[in-house]
């Protein structure tokens, strides 16, 4: 059985959540002891970021949670892009509807891991979500706050693209982070959107812990050989600029397409393909334990 922590209960005495701070109201503490309580039961938290949609975030998030599942860790999988949220269908869990509990959500369980999704909260697949910073950022916190994750040894969080409001809730409300791993695709206009991540990173005090540079070559499913589309290197070259780690280029594959399709985790069932060792060095690189000491000392 999961231990139960709370504020009450902990033995950190420097945490700030034992103090009211000043000008903060009494709700205010309330909910910020909560929110602690959840987050300090989670020993790792590492978020997927990019300045950019479409260029495969929730594809490195759904693949980095089930690989370290697989390696026995306990593993929480948050998915907040809000407008377009992805892991549900790349999970084969559309049709998963929650439960509450009088300690908050349960999150949906694949496997070991542990899924929470705004597609989980939708009647209907195809209705958009209209709603404006406030309400996002709500949602964003409840998900953190109210949500049932127990403890766990990683929470992968699949951030919603850009440098704006909920990319920014995230890295204030989720403390303290691990770090980022930041994707990109060749072409230029994503290299500049993606500039902007680091940066933004920066600013926010979250470290970065490399650039992935995803759709890099194309790999032909019959005879293997990978045909360079775009300009290739991109991330590379934003790497060794922003002086940042480059955790390696994973090639367009038509089979990596069709397990997000499928709902077919692509590490799990295509782990010996070139395209899946590629992935797997990229996944052991990002959870480096001499990496992630480093982060947390």
């Amino acid at each position: 059985m999961e231990s139960k922590k709370t504020c009450d209960s902990c033995g950190d005495t420097g945490c700030s959540a034992k103090k009211q701070e000043q000008n903060e109201t009494k709700e205010e503490y309330e909910d910020r002891r909560r929110l602690q309580a959840r987050l300090c039961r989670i020993q790792h938290k590492i978020v997927v970021l990019s300045g950019k949609g479409g260029v495969g975030k929730s594809t490195v998030a759904v693949n980095l949670a089930t690989a370290l599942s697989l390696s026995g860790l306990r593993v929480g999988l948050l998915d907040v892009d809000i407008h377009g949220p992805s892991v549900p269908t790349m999970l084969g869990l559309e049709n998963e509807t929650l439960q509450g509990t009088p300690d908050g959500l349960l999150p949906i369980t694949f496997g070991s891991m542990k899924i929470m999704s705004i597609g989980f909260l939708l009647k209907n697949h195809d209705d958009a979500i209209i709603w404006r910073g406030p309400m996002k950022m709500g949602v964003i916190k409840q998900f953190l706050t109210d949500v049932d994750w127990g403890d766990l040894d990683y929470l992968i969080v699949d951030a919603p693209p850009g440098t704006g409001d909920e990319p920014l809730s995230l890295c204030q409300l989720i403390q303290p982070l691990d770090g980022a791993v930041i994707i990109t695709t060749p072409q230029k206009v994503a290299a500049v959107d993606v500039r902007k991540s680091i940066s933004f990173c920066r600013q926010v005090h979250v470290p970065v812990l490399g650039i992935i540079e995803n759709m890099s070559g194309f790999v032909c499913p019959k005879c293997g050989v990978v045909t360079q589309i775009f300009p290739e290197g991109g991330g590379k070259k934003i790497a060794a600029d922003m002086k940042v780690p480059f955790l390696g280029a994973i090639p367009i594959d038509p089979a990596l397409a069709q397990s997000g399709d499928s709902g077919r985790v692509f590490i799990y069932h295509f782990s010996e393909t070139p395209t899946g060792k590629i992935m797997q060095e990229i996944i052991d690189q990002i959870t480096d334990t001499d990496k992630t000491n480093k982060l947390n000392s």
